[in-house]
This record gives structure tokens, sequence and C-alpha cells, in this order.
């Protein structure tokens, strides 16, 4: 299609079904493969009937200094040789992480109520590459290679290919749902790719919907574990049919209807990734902080507290480890940056990388001012829209609830006492509102 309007390279960002029957957590597909899933972009182009936009051209943006550019890009590549962390996305991907959430008991599992799935080596990123057929895939010259393109051998699913599936989408349809077939995950993120949901949420609702049945609050009778079923529910969201229509519009609304608003796990109506705040305190505080809602990626702190940079359970001084994390990757996302680098440009690349596009000759405590005031800027935006501190705060059910089997559990107090500490190094008030703030 591309190629008949005479644009050879152009590249399309589409939406499915879901956009158009207007999901609240419909996303946007790109390159075929790839998703922008998170907060219902697709629904917003829905609503514009807007199907597609289509990218062509050739222009570059021009930078400000070549020579040290290449100089950078030089240095950041030295630096992967021989990571350990460049090593494993290159050889698993994303689905690395499977092993080690379990290992350390916060795979959020049977929706929110367990750390660690009993089957987790049945979706593992070790039973991918003995079971299937797996490529690397690589966004434009970029070494990480992380993507996974991947093709079942055999069985009834024999033939399908996914790039993917990535950790999260395993997390929500294996851990959350309890499905342990990676043929039937690979389905459902086929399933969501095609119909333009994003599967984070999709599977949250699936699994709160199975959680239902348990507790006798659901007529149909969708259990753990169904793969069957969850298909269905999928096509049906997609499509507004029967429940899907409930679910379709998103966890505040559906776990109202459903009568399990105690029980739903969000933050701002965004379910959290996976990663239990119970066990890793400091992803507690990044859901709760993050300007559009449960968002891993504003900081991807579980990697400074999976990786021992500081103990999972530690609350003093967390909040100031966090700022300076979430003020790299707000640097990281002005300058368009993947989140996957960030054992690779740490501060000190990024003074030169900076400079080198942009010609400011900035420090590490300019570019931390300039992030902050960015996260302010959105920060003032959610205050005029009426969000407060109330709503910078994990659900009940994570603060009053331990985590299965382990037990582990963060209180209200120790989750304030982070909040207090974030909000006084952002220069806001004790209720989350900036003071004194100049651009």
């Amino acid at each position: 299609m591309l190629e008949k309007v005479q644009f050879p390279g152009a590249q399309a960002l589409v939406i499915g079904p879901a956009g158009e029957n207007l999901v609240r957590f419909a996303c946007l597909e790109n390159n075929y493969w790839r998703s922008a899933g998170r907060t219902g972009m697709g629904a917003v182009m829905g609503s514009k009937k807007l199907k597609a936009i289509v990218f062509h051209g050739r222009a570059q943006c021009p930078v400000a200094d070549e020579d040290l550019l290449r100089q950078c890009v030089s240095d950041i590549r030295a630096k992967a040789k021989d990571n350990k962390g460049v090593e494993a996305y290159q050889r698993y991907g994303t689905p690395v992480m499977v092993a080690l959430m379990n290992s350390v008991r916060a795979f959020p599992t049977r929706y929110w109520s367990e750390g660690m799935f009993s089957q987790w080596e049945k979706v593992s990123g070790d039973y991918l590459r003995a079971n299937y057929e797996v490529k690397s895939r690589a966004c434009p010259r970029c070494l990480l290679a992380c993507g996974k393109l991947t093709t079942v051998k055999d069985g009834p699913r024999r033939g399908l290919q996914v790039e993917g599936p990535e950790y999260e989408t395993i997390y929500s349809f294996g851990g959350l749902c309890c499905i342990d077939n990676m043929d039937e995950i690979l389905h459902l993120n086929d399933l969501c790719d095609r119909l333009g949901l994003d599967t984070i949420t999709t599977g949250n609702l699936i699994a709160l919907t199975m959680e239902a049945t348990e507790q006798g609050k659901l007529k149909e009778q969708i259990r753990y574990g169904d793969a069957e079923a969850a298909a269905r529910l999928v096509k049906q969201i997609a499509f507004r049919q029967g429940l899907g229509d409930v679910l379709a519009e998103g966890i505040v609304r559906a776990s109202r209807e459903l009568g399990m608003q105690d029980v739903a796990v969000h933050v701002k109506g965004l379910e959290p990734a996976g990663y239990d705040p119970r066990v890793l305190k400091g992803m507690a505080l990044g859901y709760a902080t993050s300007a559009r809602g449960a968002c891993h990626l504003r900081a991807t702190f579980y990697k400074a507290e999976l990786s021992g940079i500081i103990d999972p359970d530690t609350i003093e001084g967390k909040a100031e480890l966090y700022c300076d994390w979430e003020d790299r990757l707000t640097i990281f996302n002005t300058m368009i940056f993947c989140v996957f680098f960030r054992d690779l440009i740490q501060w000190e690349d990024l003074i030169p990388v900076v400079k080198a596009t942009t010609g400011l000759e900035l420090s590490r405590d300019e570019l931390r001012r300039k992030a902050n005031d960015i996260i302010t800027l959105t920060r003032l935006f959610n205050w005029e829209n009426g969000f407060r501190r109330k709503d910078d705060a994990l659900p009940k059910r994570l603060l009053t609830e331990p985590v299965k089997p382990s037990g582990k559990q963060i209180s209200e107090e120790q989750f304030n006492r982070m909040l207090d500490d974030y909000y006084r190094i952002r220069g806001w008030d004790e209720e989350g509102k900036p003071v004194n703030f100049r651009l």
C-alpha cells in the first residue's frame, strides 16, 4: 500500500479494531511488531476517526558536533563489550527477567496475591530458546538486539510468529492469569497486536475477571489458567461484546461494575508492570509518583534494586537515589534514548552526548535541574487537573496484604516516608504541590 503511493521506506502508525471501538487501553502499532502500549492512545486516535499516520522523508536532524558524537557512540560501544546486561538482552531479550523475578519472589502471580509462579520455568527465557525458533531483531543500528522473533515449531499453533513475547506480556498473561503454556501466551500476544490492545492492561483485566470468578462475583466461569477463555475475552474486549464491553472501559470502571474495587490493583487508573512493590519498595514510590499512573519506565528503578545498588527493603535514602535515576531517565526521554541503555549511559556519558547533539555544555547538576523542571511542570499540569497527594498512592490492598509465599510487605508508614522525601527533594510541599517554581 505504501509503495502504491510511491513512498518507499515510509512507515505507518496504526490503530486496530480496539482503537476504532474506543477501548480505553487501545494502543498504537508500528513497524509491524512494535506497540506503543500504555494509556490508550489508540482510543484517542479512534475518537478522531484517525486510522493511521504515515511518515516518510529523508531529512536528518542536524547535530552540533558530529565528531564528538561519533566519539560518544564509540565510547558507549566500548562499554557494551563484555557487559553482562548487554549479553543478556542479546541472548534472551526481556524474558530474561522471568527467572530473576521469580527468584526474588516479586513476579506478580494469581492477580497480585503471590510473588512466584510455580510453573515459571515453562514461560522463561531459557524455555523459549530451547523450544522455539528464536531470532534476534534490533532497532536500526542498535547493539542490544533485544527483540526476539519467535516462531512456534509444532503443535496447534505451529507457524505462529511473534516478536516477543516481552517480559511484561509473560507476567500479565503467564503470571497474573496463571497460564503456563507458552504457545498460548504467544497466541494472546498475537491477538493483542492484531487487535491493538495493550498486553499489560489486558492481562491485568482478564486476571481480575478470573479472580472475580473465584470470589463468586461473576456468572461467567473464567478460571485461572484457562487460555481459551482468555483468548475469547481478548476478542470480546476489542469488539466490545458481552463482558468485554465492561472490561473495555478500563480498570476503574470495570472493577466498580464487577464489585472488585477493593481487589483491583492500579495507580491513577493504570496497572503496574511486573515488579511487585511489596518486595521492590522503590517501585512503590515509582508507581505512585509517576504522572501517568503505575509506570515502571520513568526510572526503571527495579534495576537499581535487583542489581544490588540499593537493598530492596531499604527506606532511608531510597527517594534520593530514585530521584537521581528518574532525573537521568528524564534526560533520556528528552534525547529519545532507549531506557535499556541506562547501564551504558551514566551522567558522565550524558554530558558529552548533550554537548555533541545540542551544543549545550551542561554539568550534571545543571542537567538534573532541567530534569526536575520537566518533572515539576508535568506535576503542575496534573495539579491543575485535580491530582493531589491522595492520588500518589498504592492501592490499599498492596499496603495491607503481604505477598505470598515470602510474606513481604510495605507499610503505609514506610511508603509515606519515601513520598515525603520525594516531595522535599523535588521542591514540592507536603501535599505534593510545587512551590516557588520558576523556569
